[in-house]
């Protein structure tokens, strides 16, 4: 897997991957994870942007049914997000060659990065940025993701998403179907956060109507490392989108105090 952009073979599926910035020899990895409907190209040039503002490479991949990686099977199993962490996460990071890494992830893919960080004991990850994090169902996410689908029918949702996915349908009806499924309302991985033992900061959008502030509160009442969180007024679903210009910079100065924790002597305090 080379350093820049193209695809690769994870737990026998076609993975679409890019790179900004420096290599693994040469800096730490932040290794994004995308939303539920999301992919590589969607995060549009905030991996550009990131690379930049923190110094550190970035690494984006589109998960199997998603950007241009190869299709999945439908209907997903309801612990979708658990097998993405604990069977591609861990074998990417190898492809990659990442030595040290900050996983961010967005809605789903913040839900992976920290099912991955509870449960798979990797040193190479060393914090957590989790925007707009998904520990269990709420009824008001699961009303906003039943009214998608008319959006996706009816509207124009599906011809957007056309622009972005090879397989357009398996990208929203794995999602969309996997939430709205009866078994799910019990979903809950809030027992990941238990077993942290690295800092996470947590960026919520005020206004989200995926998720509330109780996903937060979930964060900072559970987890033994510590949490930063970042409540961004006026903001939805997506604070780095809506407000860049907060949520850029704070992500930026969480890394660097990351990076300084690494660099200080060791019993320096």
């Amino acid at each position: 897997m080379e350093w820049g952009a193209g695809t690769v073979s994870v737990a026998g599926q076609t993975l679409e991957y890019a790179c900004w910035g420096p290599a693994p020899g040469d800096a730490p990895t932040l290794v994004m994870l995308h939303e539920g409907l999301g992919s590589v190209g969607l995060w549009r040039d905030w991996p550009e942007a990131l690379a930049e503002a923190t110094g550190m490479g970035v690494l984006a991949y589109s998960r199997a049914g998603y950007g241009r990686s190869s299709a999945a099977s439908l209907p997903r199993p309801l612990d979708y997000m658990t097998r993405e962490a604990e069977d591609v996460l861990g074998p990417l990071l190898d492809a990659a060659g990442v030595g040290h890494a900050v996983l961010l992830g967005h809605s789903d893919g913040a839900t992976i990065a920290a099912i991955y960080a509870g449960s798979v004991s990797d040193l190479r990850v060393r914090g957590l940025i989790l925007i707009a994090p998904h520990f269990f169902t709420e009824p008001e996410g699961l009303a906003a993701i039943r009214a998608a689908k008319g959006a996706y029918a009816s509207g124009d949702l599906k011809e957007r998403l056309a622009r972005h996915h090879d397989h357009p349908d398996v990208a929203f009806y794995g999602w969309h179907d996997a939430w709205t499924d009866p078994g799910f309302a019990d979903w809950n991985v809030g027992d990941a956060i238990d077993h942290w033992r690295i800092p996470a900061m947590v960026v919520q959008g005020a206004e989200d109507p995926y998720g509330t502030l109780a996903q937060v509160r979930e964060m900072e009442d559970r987890a033994y490392s510590p949490v930063e969180a970042l409540i961004v007024d006026g903001a939805g679903h997506a604070p780095h989108q809506d407000a860049p210009e907060i949520v850029t910079p704070a992500v930026a100065a969480f890394c660097e105090t990351l990076m300084a924790l690494e660099d200080a002597p060791s019993g320096a305090h």
